[in-house]
C-alpha cells in the first residue's frame, strides 16, 4: 500500500506522516529530506546555485538513502554520512526549492523516491506525492495550514533546535518556499483531485495523525 501525504511547508506532514507510518508499520520516506540533503552537498561542495548543470550532475552521483529509526524517526544519510540534523539547517531551507524546482533534478530523486516506495507498505510527504510521484497511491492526502500558523510551527521547531531565528525571517522564507512550490513549470505544489483535505490549523498531532488512519482504514 502507497500513501500520499502532501502540502505546503509548516503544515505538519513529516510528523504526520511518521507517526502514521510508525502505527501502521509501514516504510516512512520524507522526500523533503531527500531535496535537502541533495542541497547539503551542492552547498557544501561550493556549487552555484544557479549552475543547474553541475547540481544534476551532483544529484545523478549521490547516493541518499533514508532509515527508519525504532523509534520513528528517520536517519538521512548522504553518501553513507548521517546528515539527519545537518539538513535542518536555515541555510538548506532557504535554498531546498530553487534547486527542487529543477526539473532534471527532480527526474533523478522522484526515480529514487519510488524506489524506496515499492520496497514496501510506505507512507510519503512532499508536495508531488499525489500527483507526479504515485499517481495511483492508494491513499492520498493534503495537509494544510493558516499561513501564520505554518510559520510559527517552523519557529517553534527552528529555536528547539537552538538556531537564532525570527518570526520575521520565517515568514519571508516560508513566503518565498510557497511561490516556488505552487509555481515552478515541474511538478508544482497542488492538491490531487482525489486528496482527502486536511486543515491543521486547530487540529492537535493526535487528531490529524486519527483523522488520517480513519480514513486509510475506510475501504472504498
Amino acid at each position: 500500500m502507497i500513501i500520499a501525504i502532501d502540502g505546503p511547508a509548516g503544515a505538519g506532514k513529516s510528523t504526520i506522516a511518521r507517526m502514521t507510518a510508525q502505527k501502521l508499520g509501514f516504510l516512512y520516506i520524507d522526500t523533503g529530506a531527500i531535496y535537502r540533503a541533495l542541497t547539503l552537498k551542492v552547498l557544501e561542495n561550493k556549487i552555484d546555485i544557479n549552475d543547474t548543470a553541475s547540481i544534476v550532475a551532483t544529484a545523478a552521483s549521490t547516493a541518499i538513502n533514508l532509515v527508519n529509526n525504532p523509534d520513528g524517526s528517520l536517519k538521512v544519510l548522504l553518501d553513507g554520512i548521517d546528515v539527519s540534523q545537518a539538513i535542518r539547517q536555515p541555510r538548506i531551507t532557504r535554498f531546498v526549492s530553487d534547486i527542487a524546482k529543477i526539473q532534471k533534478v527532480r527526474e533523478v530523486l522522484i526515480k529514487l523516491q519510488r524506489e524506496l516506495g515499492l520496497q514496501r507498505d510506505s507512507v510519503l510527504d512532499g508536495r508531488d506525492i499525489g500527483t507526479v510521484v504515485f499517481p495511483d497511491a492508494d491513499k492520498k492526502f493534503y495537509l494544510d495550514a493558516r499561513f501564520e500558523e505554518r510559520v510559527m510551527r517552523r519557529y517553534k521547531e527552528l529555536k528547539a533546535l537552538g538556531e537564532n531565528v525570527t518570526y520575521e525571517d520565517i515568514a519571508k522564507d516560508l513566503r518565498n518556499r510557497d511561490t516556488i512550490d505552487s509555481t515552478r513549470q515541474c511538478a508544482p505544489l497542488k492538491k490531487a483531485d482525489d486528496a482527502a483535505y486536511v486543515d491543521t490549523t486547530e487540529m492537535s498531532i493526535e487528531a490529524v495523525v486519527e483523522a488520517v488512519l480513519k480514513k486509510i482504514r475506510k475501504t472504498g
